[in-house]
Order: structure tokens, then C-alpha cells, then sequence
């Protein structure tokens, strides 16, 4: 069997900066287990993975721009000037650390600036930064057979009255 749209598969991965810190890495939090072509892991990463066997190894670089977009193609947001610590220096050029609404970290880069908002573009902070990656197959299962349709629809409508 190999690694398709569907599959549920384990791995022990490893993703670096190109040369540097460790950003992710099995030995410390177990194997990763995620269903191919549903998004749930780097989308870069994942497409390396399609076709893969289980015990097959493979590791390489995945480059910034296709691991986290370019950065002219990153959201642009407008947000409260008010929403900024007081003695920021709020100038073009200028970036913030923030996090997302899930609550991952993005840096926020100052596109302009008005008596009432900032306007800023939302990128990775890795989004500059070439990933190596190390990964091997550890287990893939077949997609799991659908959902049936709820029964729910086929029941009457109960009545429902007042609990004492």
C-alpha cells in the first residue's frame, strides 16, 4: 500500500531550519499520525510523502517560498491602532510578533499607518526560511469507510414536555 488522498498515516519526521533549530521532531513528541490530502500537515511535506511505502525513508529541503507561500501572496489586514501597545513605534517597515486567531505565531510587517488603523501583512516567521525535512513511513491504513446518513432525519418528531 502507499501513501494517497484518504490513507491515515503515521510517520517519524524531522522539520529543521535549513542548518539550524529543530522546528518539529518525532524523538520528542512520537510519531505523527494525519490523513493524506486532508491539510492536517505541512502541505509542502505532505506532497513528498504521496506514493511513499511503508519503512521507506526520504529526506531533502523544501523551500520557503512552496513551504509557506511568498510573501506577497500573505493575508494583508487592517487592525486598531489602538490594538498595539502604546509605545510602539508604528512606522512602514516596521514588524510585531502576534499570534493568529488559533493561535499560531505570525509576524505582522507595517504596510502603513493612519491616525486610526495599522495596516500589515500577516507572514510566517519562518516564511523567509528553507525547511529540511527527514521523514519514514511507519504504518498506513486504508481511508476509513464512510459515515452512513444519519438516521435521525427517518424518526418522527417527539414530544417534548417539561421535565419536573
Amino acid at each position: 500500500m502507499k501513501v494517497s488522498d484518504g490513507h491515515i498515516v503515521r510517520i517519524d519526521c524531522e522539520l529543521r531550519v535549513s542548518g539550524g533549530e529543530v522546528i518539529e521532531s518525532s524523538s520528542k513528541s512520537g510519531p505523527v499520525e494525519y490523513k493524506h490530502g486532508a491539510g492536517q500537515i505541512l502541505g509542502a511535506l505532505e506532497a513528498r510523502l504521496a506514493g511513499m511505502s511503508v519503512d521507506e525513508e526520504k529526506s531533502g529541503v523544501i523551500p520557503a517560498t512552496e513551504a509557506f507561500g511568498a510573501e506577497g501572496a500573505q493575508p494583508t489586514m487592517t487592525i486598531p491602532r489602538a490594538s498595539f501597545p502604546g509605545d510602539a513605534k508604528l512606522e512602514v517597515g516596521a514588524q510585531f510578533e502576534a499570534k493568529s486567531p488559533e493561535g499560531a505565531p505570525l509576524t505582522l510587517n507595517v504596510l502603513s499607518v493612519d491616525a486610526d488603523t495599522v495596516t500589515a501583512k500577516a507572514v510566517h516567521p519562518l516564511a523567509s526560511k528553507d525547511l529540511e525535512f527527514r521523514v519514514k513511513v511507519l504504518a498506513i491504513r486504508p481511508p476509513p469507510p464512510p459515515v452512513p446518513k444519519s438516521t435521525i432525519e427517518e424518526l418522527e418528531p417527539a414530544e417534548i414536555t417539561e421535565a419536573d
